[in-house]
């Protein structure tokens, strides 16, 4: 996303906020400043030139709304008419230096004739602002069901806690106007959807440069969630719409709860766009939540291409159904094609029942190259999954089969063909504040399982695997918000697996752990960390390692910050068949981060300690 940058926007916006009505009045046609390269080239023909001595906050808002700015292009400004545009000037200044705070400013116009250059009247406008205006007591008062509601008791204490105008703070119109939405919007999303301010008022005292200020928020009566009022629906039933909404009839309306059942309509696949809205002209004790859908494709066919640096140039194919025939599942089929992998997998899912959970089946045959070795397997998996707003659990059985290239100095760890059965059990834990741009949280993913060898020999394994993600701001709290952000996060990032068996076990390649590449250890090649065997090749292990630190810091261009961000980073990370035998390698490196509008855009230039070459890392997305 980029800033708006341009002064029409800029002056448009200032014009919509309340209480500053002599900007409203200037926005329509803000004027030009006087030493823009616009001006500049117009002064042959200007009626005059206007300097303004003043602070750059001031003069920057002079020069950009005062009035008499939009006669300055005028050839036939006479010196009468200029007189009396400059009489009406300074009452314009005044009120425009008032929204900033200041309410006693010295103001003074000065003229001079000049017999050379392209513009005979100059004007001097100065300014001195004085002391400005600073905010003494503030009373905010309830009126209507919040003020005696005792579950509203911590929503009040919400409002006036983050009242944004505090006392001894600069006085200005801006931050009034700010206050006073902010104090509106937590007051209307949650509970009192058509609460309004009823009363505000800023009594200035010129006096003792202090400013009262009071607000009067009007609840209006509480609303409480109805029935789904639902809309647009042709091939899918209405339970399927509440089930995925997750809407409690008789619960307090809150803001977040619509956009999040929103959002889960949105992400479901079923439907191209969601929108819930309260219906507030119903009964306030069941209010209708209004839903209106615009269903998804029967079926839906999706080429994609794309490259990186782990797997190189790639091309996939993926075919959606979201009702086969017969039984009303949803079947995903997808091809994918790149240097490292290829793929052919088709997945089969239940809508969601009451509790979010769906039956979950899917075969995949997929060729890899693992290590130095190419492994062909196929995976058969029957479970159940729950997909939350925060929180993934997944419990299935899975029948996995492994033909792995085998080297002659490798032992029966990794026979040439090998299979297993096993359970399993995953959740993902998320705790960002955003996504797919988190700044701080956390996020947790574990995976166990267990199970057997099939063939001549069955034996008993477990296996877990654990990632673990944290981002740490670096600014303190008590910062001003672009100081915080300026001094950006570090990302810390650590993953871990085993596998528990017998030494000699025949256990699938594709249950064991390699690493390595654009999102584990940069420097090295993309799972070209193993075991090395005396032959040198590398081979995938039983034990994982990894970790990772990374300082991410904004870039400002102008004084702004923008969409890009520097990094610095090192990695480590091991792979080995004992715990003893880990050893870390190490990558460091520089990089660059891209909020793009598909995700982040990862470029980072490492340095594989061990292999002693440098690597162009690049990706694209967030998931954890």
């Amino acid at each position: 996303m980029k800033w708006a940058r341009a002064g029409v926007l800029a002056a448009t916006l200032l014009a919509a906020t309340p209480g500053l009505l002599r900007a409203q009045d200037v926005a329509s046609s803000p004027p030009t400043p006087a030493d823009s390269p616009a001006a500049s080239a117009a002064t042959a023909q200007a009626a005059f030139q206007l300097t303004v001595e003043a602070p750059d906050e001031i003069r920057d808002m002079l020069e950009r709304h005062l009035e008499l700015q939009r006669y300055r292009d005028l050839p036939d400004l006479s010196d009468n008419e200029l007189a009396r545009l400059l009489t009406s000037a300074e009452k314009d200044a005044r009120e425009l230096v008032a929204t900033l705070g200041y309410f006693s400013p010295e103001i003074k116009f000065g003229q001079q004739t000049s017999s050379t250059g392209p513009t005979a009247r100059q004007l001097k406008l100065t300014v001195a602002p004085g002391e400005p205006t600073v905010v003494g007591e503030v009373k905010i008062e309830f009126k209507g069901p919040i003020s005696d509601n005792p579950a509203a008791q911590s929503q009040r204490w919400q409002i006036e806690s983050g009242w944004l105008l505090r006392s001894g703070m600069r006085f200005t119109q801006a931050r009034w106007a700010a206050a006073k939405q902010q104090a509106l919007r937590q007051l209307t999303t949650q509970r009192y959807a058509t609460g309004q301010l009823s009363t505000t008022l800023a009594d200035i005292d010129p006096i003792t440069r202090s400013a009262l200020l009071t607000v009067t928020l009007d609840s209006g009566p509480g609303y409480q969630l109805g029935d789904l009022v639902i809309k647009g629906l042709k091939r899918f039933d209405a339970d399927l719409v509440t089930r995925l909404a997750r809407i409690t009839p008789g619960a307090s309306y809150d803001q977040a709860q619509l956009v999040a059942a929103q959002q889960r309509l949105a992400d479901s696949g079923y439907f191209d766009s969601a929108y819930l809205t309260l219906d507030t002209t119903g009964d306030p004790a069941a209010t209708p939540v209004l839903v209106q859908l615009r269903e998804a494709r029967l079926q839906k066919l999706v080429l994609g291409v794309g490259v990186s640096t782990d797997g190189g140039p790639r091309v996939s194919a993926e075919h959606t159904h979201h009702l086969v025939p017969g039984i009303g599942w949803r079947a995903v089929s997808k091809l994918s094609l790149d240097r490292e992998t290829q793929s052919i997998a088709s997945e089969l899912a239940a809508q969601p029942d009451a509790s979010n959970w769906r039956w979950v089946t899917g075969a995949q045959i997929q060729r890899e190259q693992l290590g130095s070795f190419d492994v062909n397997s196929q995976t058969l998996r029957v479970g159940r999954t729950q997909r939350g707003d925060r929180i993934d659990r997944t419990y299935y059985l899975q029948f996995e089969r492994a033909d792995t290239t085998v080297s002659a100095t490798r032992d029966l760890t990794a026979p040439a063909t090998a299979s297993a059965l096993s359970a399993n059990y995953a959740f993902t834990v998320r705790n960002f504040d955003s996504l797919p741009f988190p700044s701080s949280g956390w996020g947790l993913g574990v995976e166990l399982g267990g199970g057997t060898t099939l063939g001549d020999q069955r034996d008993p394994y477990g296996r877990v695997l654990a990632r673990w993600l944290g981002y740490w701001p670096l600014g303190r709290s008590s910062d001003d918000t672009s100081t915080a952000l300026r001094a950006g996060r570090l990302a810390l990032r650590a993953e871990a697996g085993a596998v528990i068996a017998r030494e000699n076990i025949q256990l699938p390649s594709t249950q064991l752990f390699l690493t390595g590449g654009d999102n584990t250890v940069r420097g090295y090649g993309y799972r070209n960390l193993g075991v090395t065997l005396p032959d040198g090749q590398t081979t995938a292990g039983r034990y994982l390692a990894v970790g990772s630190v990374e300082w991410q810091r904004p870039i400002a261009v102008d004084g702004r910050l923008s969409d890009w961000e520097s990094t610095v980073f090192m990695d480590a990370g091991a792979v080995a068949d004992k715990p003893g035998d880990l050893k870390a390698k190490v990558g460091v490196g520089v990089g660059a981060r891209w909020k793009s509008p598909i995700g982040p855009l990862q470029i980072d230039l490492a340095y594989g300690v061990a292999d002693k070459r440098l690597r162009l890392h690049m990706n694209v997305g967030f998931s954890f």
